[in-house]
């Protein structure tokens, strides 16, 4: 029976620790992308944050750095290959390597296929799933060159990737032909680059998929005396929506070791939004 059991004290102690990892998180100056950064930060992460807004980021950067927490930021459009070339170059540069990606950026812009243009269709496609390709095309590169020349990396040695999806990548919904389909081809991406790079260089990529979460844009639906409030939880288990600080747990366990044989996976973080 000793020769089955290898488990040790050590790794049970310290396996949901990113502490002195580098984490890139995208759209870091969304509701989520601000809540899983500053979780890294204070998980003891240095972080590096990523959006197009450089007041925002600077903004971000004194309020984490006033709590101690190790931080720079770059702007860049996740869509463009050239800036996220520059966005990889300068974590590189400031902190010498990348350990852990998270990609919280998204766009939606709910509208009928009768109505949609086919331009606007494109928008969302590429800035929901072909900018989520590039990140995670150069992002890996740097992963795997960090590794110089080694393959058959233990799994989540090589790095970690968790990217934010949608459970509307596994339901259809009015209005969402392009976020439905945006948030389903990032979800079956993810699953496919997980075959290229975990076993060879033991790098987990995962999706977390949560339901709708307060933000900015979506304040207006946690009225619990409105009938989409209403709606809503008749398919949430749970009784509530959710806030940004819910998808934490998820956020630290897949990039830390405690994850180390979990890679390809949608991860249902909804409060049962599917079950009902």
């Amino acid at each position: 029976m000793g020769k089955l059991v290898n488990l040790e004290k050590d790794f049970v102690n310290n396996m949901f620790s990113v502490k002195g990892k580098v984490a890139l998180v995208t759209g870091a100056t969304g509701a989520l992308g601000k809540t899983m950064a500053k979780a890294y930060g204070y998980a003891g992460a240095k972080v590096m944050l990523t959006g197009r807004n450089a007041g925002k980021l600077q903004a971000l950067v004194d309020e984490f750095k006033a709590e101690d927490i190790e931080c720079s930021f770059v702007t860049g459009d996740p869509a463009q290959v050239a800036d996220v070339e520059n966005i990889v170059a300068k974590t590189v540069e400031t902190y010498g390597e990348i350990n852990i990606l998270a990609i919280a950026h998204g766009f939606n812009k709910p509208q009928n296929i009768l109505e949609q243009s086919v331009e606007d269709w494109e928008y969302i496609i590429n800035a929901d799933c072909k900018s989520v390709y590039i990140v995670l095309k150069y992002v890996a590169q740097q992963m795997v060159k960090q590794l110089n020349g080694a393959e058959n990396v233990p799994t989540g040695q090589g790095g970690k990737i968790v990217v934010v999806t949608s459970q509307r990548s596994k339901r259809g919904m009015a209005g969402y032909t392009g976020y439905c389909a945006s948030k389903g081809g990032a979800d079956i991406m993810i699953a496919s680059m997980a075959c290229d790079l975990s076993a060879k260089y033991g790098i987990n990529i995962n999706a977390i998929c949560p339901t709708v979460f307060r933000s900015e844009l979506t304040e207006w639906m946690f009225d619990v005396n409105s009938e989409v409030y209403k709606n809503f939880l008749k398919r949430e288990p749970i009784g509530r929506l959710a806030e940004p600080y819910d998808f934490v747990g998820y956020t630290l366990f897949l990039s830390s070791d405690a994850s180390n044989f979990i890679t390809g996976a949608a991860c249902d973080c909804s409060g049962g939004y599917l079950v009902c």
